[in-house]
């Protein structure tokens, strides 16, 4: 049974006004419509949540990388990088910050100014940092020179005679000095009774021109142009080099873990004969790039896909970028890899929603739980109110059968008013959703009962004779 609020007001009679000509207010907002537009700006604002949350899930981020030194090859690498990842809209960006070098750079995550950065294996890596891919690996060549004139000396053949002579490292780094240390200290050779002399790259023609040393060691890729303009120096002013193996090198790896047995191929520096003539055995390190143990695992894993999606774009220009390698995922490995790095690489890297199904499971969940509680608080809230009209309808009831004894027009026009206000207050607990439809129309049809209770009883009044004395009162009132 659908209700007319047109109808309740048009059976009010109070103070013999007919309400039915008064201006209907606005139907009050029903329970369930409420309720359906509450569920809907709930499902809105749990789409504008999840759209949001995705928004800043997927927006770019921006890793400093430290890397150096100046005019290096990683430094051309890295700035490939960069220029590769914007133009693509990549998800992961990467901001350079120019160092001096690989130790300045591994000092950089440490102190959590970098969020990646291009270390040397054989530096003192960081505790915080973790590996996420090799950028490259780097042979140590060592050969010697004889002089000429004054300077002229015994050919060097071996390392082991390296004692008493000058030993020229290429490359400002302190890292090259110490690895030069661990070759001497293998063979038994007092880094104390031989003379290192240390240069920059750009000036290790005019160091061996001018016979700074009798042998010399450089670090870098195999085919390094540094190292073969330095040989090819040597070539140019002595002679064919005599390069010196390092036959150790697996005693070397044995001892210091960040250390690799390699070999230099007979013929990697050009020349005729072959520059060296036969393969050289030798060590090696890595370049790495590492992580700063904070940054997310979501971040990592995007950034190594990226850079071995690019590397192929950039073997044109950087030779180099072709030798980048995933990380050692082992558990024992020197540096531990970073977790991302390592989803990347064994094919477990998250999606979204494998990422976040679980917060937006629970979240959905919080949010019914609440749905649930907030409906429950709110119809305890109305509670009272629904009592106190129900004690009002109840009280409608019983004005039906007082309606029907009533003796005068007097006594229904009160009980009529009362109703009026019941039907006021029934109308505000509706509109306030303490009370359903289902209540408003029961509520509708006891006040139709009392109308007919009233109008019934109304007939019958007006139907008795009046007493004498009413009716004289009536005849003196006419005459007037």
């Amino acid at each position: 049974m659908k209700l007319s609020l047109k109808r309740l007001f048009g059976r009010s009679m109070t103070g013999g006004l007919d309400l039915a000509e008064t201006p209907s207010p606005p139907s009050p907002r029903s329970a369930a419509r409420k309720t359906a537009l509450v569920s809907l700006a709930l499902v809105l604002a749990i789409v504008g949540a999840l759209a949001g949350g995705y928004y800043f899930a997927m927006r770019p981020v921006t890793l400093k990388i430290a890397v150096g030194p100046a005019n290096s090859d990683d430094i051309k690498v890295v700035q490939a990088l960069t220029q590769a990842f914007s133009q693509n809209k990549s998800y992961v960006r990467l901001r350079p910050i120019q160092t001096d070098g690989a130790t300045a750079s591994a000092e950089a995550i440490a102190e959590g100014k970098a969020d990646l950065a291009i270390v040397r294996g054989d530096v003192d890596v960081p505790k915080n940092a973790q590996a996420v891919a090799t950028l490259r690996k780097n042979v140590v060549v060592l050969w010697s020179v004889q002089g000429k004139g004054k300077k002229k000396g015994a050919k060097i053949t071996k390392i082991a005679q390296l004692a008493g002579h000058r030993v020229g490292v290429v490359g400002r780094t302190q890292a090259n000095v110490n690895l030069l240390k661990v070759i001497l200290q293998q063979y038994g050779v007092d880094p104390a009774k031989v003379e290192i002399i240390q240069f920059p790259a750009n000036e290790a023609a005019e160091a061996i021109k001018a016979q700074k040393a009798d042998a010399y060691l450089a670090a870098g890729p195999v085919n390094s142009k540094i190292t073969s303009d330095a040989i090819a120096a040597s070539t140019k002013d002595f002679g064919t080099p005599t390069f010196l193996a390092i036959d150790s090198a697996d005693a070397i790896a044995q001892n210091h873990p960040v250390y690799e047995a390699s070999e230099i191929p007979a013929g990697t520096y050009g020349g005729s004969p072959d520059r060296p003539e036969d393969e050289v055995k030798t060590i090696s390190f890595s370049h790495h790039i590492v992580s700063r143990k904070g940054v997310s695992e979501t971040t990592i894993a995007a950034f190594t896909r990226q850079l071995f999606a690019v590397r192929q774009q950039l073997v044109t220009e950087f030779p180099l970028a072709a030798k980048i390698e995933t990380p050692d995922t082992d558990k024992d490995a020197v540096i531990p890899v970073h977790p991302g790095a390592a989803a990347f690489v064994d094919g477990e890297e998250k999606t979204f929603l494998d990422k976040y199904s679980d917060y937006i499971w629970w979240t959905l969940m919080a949010l019914s739980a609440m749905g649930s509680l907030g409906a429950w608080f709110a119809g305890y809230l109305k509670k009272d109110e629904r009592d106190n009209n129900s004690h009002l309808r109840e009280r409608l009831l019983d004005m039906i059968a007082a309606a029907r004894k009533s003796e005068t027009a007097e006594e229904l026009d009160q009980m009529q008013a009362e109703a009026d206000e019941i039907l006021r207050d029934t109308l505000r607990c509706f509109d306030h959703g303490a009370i359903e439809e289902g209540g408003l129309t029961a509520f509708n049809i006891v006040l139709d009962q009392f109308h007919a209770a009233v109008a019934d009883r109304k007939a019958v009044l007006f139907s008795m004779p009046l007493p004498p004395r009413a009716g004289a009162q009536f005849r003196a009132a006419g005459n007037a």
